[in-house]
């Protein structure tokens, strides 16, 4: 389809594509199913610990934050996977083209819509969490006063704010957004492969290989460098493949927050910036394959 004369850039169209394309998304049952189950997940997990409170608060991050990771992460490429393949079968790609709507405001809609879906998932599932925590922490603060109504004020206080540290912790909420990040990078890059991809299913497989070779990268990347040194031609090497396969375990943060690791601000910014440069990347990549596509 040939492009036509089209008016300068429209904010309102790309929002009008996003508004839609949540739409299209939240009717989806497997968002549904998806978000129960993620939610479901991190309410059981409070019932999954009998320990020590520090060790049960433990388990409560581990396992909410990680099913947030893999919820988000699966949401993101089964969510964006379905796009494009979607739009070209119904053929409504054609009639929006057809419109005054430049292909690239078409891709940043969908994108838009994607990420607008994951920010909505994270925030219902990060709530969850966090009032799931809240109430354990509620419940051992009280059984702790109980227990020790006879000590001396500072040995409660002391025993309080060890629970409460344990507990609910700044660290939390840049994890969160960490995940969210990430989500967004594979909605990103599972748009670019769908560019070129002829069904959602082949986009979904390619994908699930790229999500355990980015999490796998990090391993390979040192064993590779003992390997054969670190020649330019290695780095060289090393610097296409990241781009290609991103380095995913470098936003698991949860390992840090579960063992009560301060995250730096440092590495929150760095972290952050590198999700938003692969999110940035790989939809100008789905643009420029999308402009060359014949429809």
């Amino acid at each position: 389809m040939s492009e036509r004369h089209y008016r300068a850039f429209s904010f309102r169209r790309i929002n009008a594509m996003t508004v839609n394309t949540l739409t299209e998304l939240t009717r989806l049952k497997v968002f549904y199913v998806l978000l129960i189950f993620a939610l479901l997940l991190i309410g059981s997990s409070m019932f999954m610990a009998q320990f020590t409170f520090q060790q049960e608060f433990q388990i409560l991050k581990d396992v909410s934050l990680g099913a947030m990771s893999i919820f988000t992460s699966l949401l993101a490429i089964v969510a964006t996977a379905r796009l494009i393949p979607q739009d070209i079968e119904d053929r409504t790609v054609y009639t929006i083209l057809a419109k005054p709507v430049p292909r690239f405001e078409y891709l940043l809609g969908k994108i838009a819509g994607v990420l607008l879906l994951l920010a909505i998932s994270t925030l219902v599932m990060g709530a969850a969490f966090l009032l799931v925590l809240y109430a354990r922490e509620q419940t051992v603060l009280h059984a702790t006063l109980r227990h020790m109504s006879g000590a001396p004020r500072e040995q409660i206080d002391d025993a309080l704010r060890v629970i409460r540290s344990s507990a609910l912790n700044a660290d939390i909420f840049p994890g969160i957004i960490i995940i969210y990040l990430k989500a967004c990078l594979l909605a990103a890059l599972t748009l670019f492969v769908s560019t070129f991809a002829t069904t959602n299913i082949f986009t979904i497989v390619v994908m699930a290989f790229v999500y355990f070779i980015g999490h796998l990268q990090a391993t390979a990347r040192e064993y590779w460098l003992q390997e054969h040194g670190a020649s330019w031609i290695t780095r060289v090497f090393l610097a296409v493949v990241a781009l290609l396969f991103p380095d995913l375990q470098a936003f698991n943060l949860v390992d840090d927050i579960v063992v009560g690791t301060a995250i730096s601000l440092a590495l929150f910014f760095k972290t952050a910036v590198l999700g938003i440069f692969y999110t940035s990347i790989y939809t100008l990549l789905a643009a420029f394959v999308f402009y060359g596509k014949e429809l």
